[in-house]
């Protein structure tokens, strides 16, 4: 065979060859052909049973919260000079908290606290009380903060453990474990922490306990001015799972200390000698049993409770209140 035939049979075996390889790997039809490669400014994203939500299910958003304390419209606080000697929390509101319908739906635990203010005081502090944030270990010391107003003043047999102020958390140590958070801690009297706040906190702890459920919970200091002690904190609660069935409340505590004069703007203080005496002073009251009144022997008001209602004391006006009597509006007494 000449050279020129061998070239041209090697050159038809590797065309028919091609051909035939070809064949092999082409495509039947257009759903064969493999995807184009994604570039970095696209995304391929097959369906699987993980990216598709479940027949009949929803997803659940919800907004941040909100921790700024001018977000709600509080009306109707009253201020520090409204306090009527008698009782350390009044509602507001009318004991309707202020949180949005969004929030009222959120079983998301968190814990927000407001940064302190050009004159270091603090603002709202908001939580979403749950066993997942209570404390697991025992209270930490506190000492090391001086919140805003601080004074270490002593008034020996006048105030419950003597001490004027404590450094009053705004949530509790037993809602969500803070110790020596400066933007929790606010300088507070032994009566807001006992007799305005503990309470309210008790009840929540309770409640979160026994059910495990989740209890939206606010406390905003409300300052007058520029003063550095709080006239008194707005306290807001309100249970998430039952719709606030279980916990629900809207209140103003004052920062108050019944016998003591307190001046707002620096937390210096002074007795109020005469308070102290008509408070710690034994004389003759008259109560009324049914409505838990009590008068001055000559109030008309006494004159005219029935006979099976009135009852004679001889005993101090705070022993009176402490057993829940409360001081008559027109006596005064």
């Amino acid at each position: 065979m000449s050279k020129r035939k061998y070239r041209l049979l090697a050159a038809a075996v590797v065309t028919i060859g091609f051909i035939l390889v070809m064949w092999t790997f082409w495509p039947t039809n257009v759903g064969d052909v493999p995807p184009k490669p994604t570039s970095h400014n696209e995304v391929s994203v097959l369906p699987n049973e993980s990216s598709q939500p479940a027949s009949g299910s929803t997803t659940e958003s919800h907004t941040e919260p909100n921790i700024n304390p001018s977000a709600p419209n509080y009306g109707g606080i009253p201020s520090v000079s409204e306090y009527d000697g008698v009782h350390a929390w009044v509602q507001i509101n009318n004991g309707e908290p202020y949180f949005t319908q969004d929030e009222r739906t959120n079983t998301k635990a968190f814990e927000l606290y407001a940064d302190l203010d050009n004159l270091g005081r603090c603002g709202t502090a908001y939580a979403n009380i749950c066993q997942e944030i209570m404390p697991t270990e025992p209270r930490g010391s506190i000492g090391s903060v001086k919140p805003t107003g601080w004074q270490s003043t002593k008034y020996k047999g006048v105030v419950d453990g003597d001490y004027l102020y404590n450094r009053c958390h705004l949530i509790g140590f037993q809602l969500a474990g803070e110790n020596a958070n400066p933007k929790n801690l606010i300088t507070g009297t032994r009566y807001l922490n006992i007799k305005g706040m503990l309470d309210a906190e008790n009840m929540v702890t309770d409640y979160v306990k026994e059910t495990n459920n989740h209890v939206l919970y606010r406390v905003t200091p409300i300052f007058n001015g520029d003063n550095l002690v709080a006239d008194g904190v707005l306290m807001e609660a309100y249970s998430v799972e039952d719709e606030g069935d279980g916990i629900s409340f809207c209140i103003f505590a004052f920062n108050v200390q019944p016998g003591i004069v307190i001046n707002y703007a620096d937390g210096t203080s002074h007795a109020n000698t005469e308070q102290v005496q008509q408070n710690t002073t034994e004389r003759h009251y008259i109560l009324n049993t049914n409505s838990h009144k009590f008068h001055l022997p000559d109030c008309d008001s006494a004159a005219k409770t029935s006979e099976k209602n009135k009852a004679d004391y001889y005993g101090t006006r705070e022993e009176l209140i402490e057993q829940g009597y409360t001081p008559c509006g027109f006596c005064n007494p």
